[in-house]
C-alpha cells in the first residue's frame, strides 16, 4: 500500500490522500485549498494524478475544505462513486451547488479586472453544472455499516462528532496475504458538543492519520462557551439592541439556534426573534432535521420535553429572500441575526454589519476563528474604524468574542483519542494542521510512549 499526502499536509485546506491498494486507487477526501486568490487557482485546477485512473472516493464529511474540489474532479475525467454517510451526501450536495455559485461570481470578478488589463478571461475551477454531476455519483452508507469501495478493502464510517454526518474513516485491507487496518480521522469532534453524538475512538488501528487542528492547546468546555454566550445576548436584549453573529452555514449556525433555543425555554433570556439569514444555512438545517437519529441524548431529551426539534422555536424564523433580509435593517427591537460568512467576508451578514455595528446597543458577536486580514478579523481586534464595500464605518457596538465554540477536538482529546488506538499501533502521521500544533502534538505523543509519530509535507509518500 501507497500512501499520498496530497492536501492539508503541513497546512489546515484542501484534505486530499490517495491510496495506492492492490492495483486499485482510492481517493480520501477531495477539499477545496483555501487561502490567497493567486495561490489557489491553479492549486485547486491541477491534480497530482489523473483523476480518470481512480477507481473511488470515500468522504469523511462535507465543509469545502475536504469535498469542495469533487466538480473539479468529475469535470477533469472521474465518473466512479463517492462514498459517504447519508447526511454527508445531503449536505454535501447542497454545499457544493452553492461553491459552484460562488467559483464562477468570483471569476466573473477576476475576468473584469483581466480584461482592462487586456489579459485573456479565465474559466471557472467548475460550474454548476459540474456540482450536479457529483450529486449523481454519491452513494450513501449509514453509520457502521460495511461497504468494499475497491477489491480487498472493507470501510465502516464511524461518528467523528465534528459537523452532521462526520465520519471516521475505518479501512480494513487485504493485500498479499496481510490484513491491515488503517484509520483516518477526518475531522475529529469534541465531547458534549450540542447537538451531536461525541466521537466514536479508534479500535484495534495498525495506522492512522490523524488531524491536529488544535494539537496545541486544549478547549474550554461547552457549557462555559453556552454560559458567556447567553451573558451577551441576555445583556444586549436588555439594553434594547441587536446581537449580530457571523457564523458558518454548516455545523455553527445550527448549534447557535440549539443554544438560544435552550435558553429561551429555559426562561434564562427573553423571548426576542432569532433570524438566520442565510440560503445555505437554511438549506444545511432543513436537512439537520431529518436527521434525529444523529443527535445525543440530551439533544433528543430535549426534543421530548418541549415538544418541538431542537431547530425549530417559534422565535426561530429563516430568512429566504433578500426583501426579507433588508427589512431586518429597517427594523429597531432586540432581535439575533445569524447570518452567513463566518468570517465576515461575504454575503448578506455584510449588509447586517453595515446598518448595525455603529449603534453601541448592538452586540456583534464573534463565535470562531478569524483569519488574518478578514472583516471577522478586524473586527475581533476592534479597529476603530472598518471598512464595508469600500465604505469606512465607525465601530461603536460591543464586541463580544466566545472562545470554546470549535468544533475541533483540542489537544487534549486528541491525546486520548491516539492513545486509544495504542494497542496494535505503527505509526501516526499527523495532517490538518500548522506546523506550531502538529509539533506540540507530536512531543506529546513522544512522551506518552506511543506509536511514531510523523508530520508529512505536501507531496510525500510511504508505502506500507
Amino acid at each position: 500500500m501507497r500512501i499520498h499526502f496530497n492536501g492539508a499536509a503541513r497546512t489546515v485546506t484542501g484534505s486530499q490522500y490517495l491510496l495506492e491498494i492492490n492495483g486499485h486507487h482510492l481517493l480520501l477526501e477531495c477539499g477545496l485549498f483555501q487561502g490567497k486568490r493567486k495561490d489557489t487557482y491553479q492549486k485547486n485546477l491541477n491534480f497530482q494524478f489523473n483523476p480518470a485512473n481512480i477507481d473511488a472516493v470515500v468522504l469523511s464529511h462535507a465543509h469545502i475544505d475536504h469535498s469542495g474540489n469533487l466538480p473539479n474532479l468529475v469535470k477533469n475525467g472521474y465518473s466512479g462513486p463517492i462514498y459517504a454517510t447519508t447526511a454527508t451526501a445531503k449536505l454535501t450536495d447542497i454545499m457544493l451547488r452553492d461553491s459552484a455559485h460562488i467559483q464562477e461570481k468570483d471569476i466573473e470578478f477576476v475576468n473584469r479586472k483581466r480584461l482592462r488589463r487586456g489579459e485573456s478571461p479565465l474559466e471557472p475551477l467548475y460550474t454548476s453544472v459540474d456540482a450536479e454531476r457529483v450529486n449523481d455519483l454519491l452513494r450513501p452508507f449509514h453509520y457502521d455499516e460495511v461497504f468494499e469501495p475497491v477489491p480487498g478493502v472493507k470501510v465502516r464510517l464511524r461518528d467523528a462528532g465534528h459537523i452532521l454526518g462526520s465520519a471516521g474513516v475505518e479501512l480494513d485491507i487485504e493485500e498479499k496475504g496481510r490484513e491491515t487496518r488503517l484509520w483516518f480521522s477526518g475531522d475529529i469532534g469534541r465531547l458534549n458538543l450540542p447537538l451531536l453524538r461525541d466521537p466514536v475512538l479508534p479500535e484495534n488501528v495498525d495506522y492512522m492519520i490523524m488531524e491536529c487542528t488544535y494539537g496545541d492547546k486544549p478547549h474550554r468546555d461547552p457549557e462555559n462557551a453556552f454560559l458567556e454566550f447567553r451573558a451577551v445576548v441576555k445583556k444586549t436584549v436588555q439594553r434594547g439592541g441587536k446581537v449580530i453573529i457571523p457564523a458558518f452555514a454548516v455545523g455553527r449556525t445550527q448549534e447557535l439556534v440549539f443554544d438560544l433555543n435552550r435558553m429561551m425555554s429555559n426562561g434564562d433570556i427573553p423571548k426576542v426573534p432569532v433570524y438566520v439569514d442565510s440560503p445555505l444555512a437554511v438549506a444545511a438545517s432543513q436537512i439537520f432535521r431529518q436527521f434525529p437519529d444523529y443527535f445525543d441524548e440530551i439533544t433528543n431529551e430535549f426534543i421530548r420535553e418541549e415538544k418541538h426539534p431542537a431547530l425549530q422555536f417559534d422565535q426561530l424564523h429563516y430568512i429566504q429572500s433578500v426583501e426579507e433580509s433588508k427589512k431586518l435593517n429597517d427594523r429597531q427591537d432586540p432581535m439575533v441575526i445569524i447570518s452567513a460568512s463566518g468570517m465576515a467576508e461575504a454575503g448578506r451578514i455584510l449588509h447586517h454589519l453595515r446598518n448595525n455595528i455603529q449603534n453601541p446597543r448592538n452586540t456583534v458577536c464573534i463565535v470562531g476563528w478569524q483569519a488574518p486580514h478578514t472583516l471577522g478579523r478586524r473586527l475581533a481586534d476592534r479597529d476603530k474604524i472598518v471598512r464595508i464595500f469600500g465604505e469606512l464605518y465607525e465601530l461603536r457596538a460591543e464586541v463580544a468574542t466566545i472562545g470554546g465554540l470549535s468544533a475541533h477536538a483540542g489537544q487534549d482529546f486528541l491525546m486520548k483519542y491516539a492513545l486509544t488506538a495504542n494497542g496494535n499501533l505503527r505509526q501516526i502521521w499527523l495532517v490538518h494542521g500548522e506546523d506550531d500544533a502538529a509539533m506540540a502534538l507530536k512531543q506529546k505523543l513522544i512522551e506518552a510512549q506511543n506509536a511514531p509519530v510523523a508530520y508529512p509535507a505536501m507531496y510525500d509518500q510511504v508505502v506500507i
